[in-house]
């Protein structure tokens, strides 16, 4: 299993119409073969930074699955214009 980690800065005065937008969007992800489950966590002392985890099989389920699929389009426009900057994503495999 691969652990995608992107840290999401979201336009500040936008984290409502973000959550709310993310909340429909998850449906695009979830529906990729590969993908396990998804975290979408805000952080305490930034209200306009969110973390997004998600678990996918193997690290070409999230980096060509994904991102070459059908999903990925809708995904985009519901979701990339609230970023600046645009999230650093990357992925981790369990150590211990």
């Amino acid at each position: 299993m691969i652990l995608e980690v992107a840290i999401l800065n979201v336009i500040a005065g936008q984290e409502a119409e973000f959550e709310e937008a993310f909340a429909d969007a998850q449906r695009y992800i979830q529906s990729v073969d590969g993908y396990l489950r998804h975290e979408l966590r805000k952080c305490l002392e930034q209200a306009n930074r969110y973390i997004l985890l998600v678990h996918w099989r193997q690290l070409e389920d999230h980096t060509e699955g994904f991102r070459n699929s059908e999903q990925y389009q809708p995904w985009r426009e519901a979701l990339h214009h609230f970023y600046d900057p645009f999230p650093t994503v990357e992925h981790y495999r369990l150590v211990v």
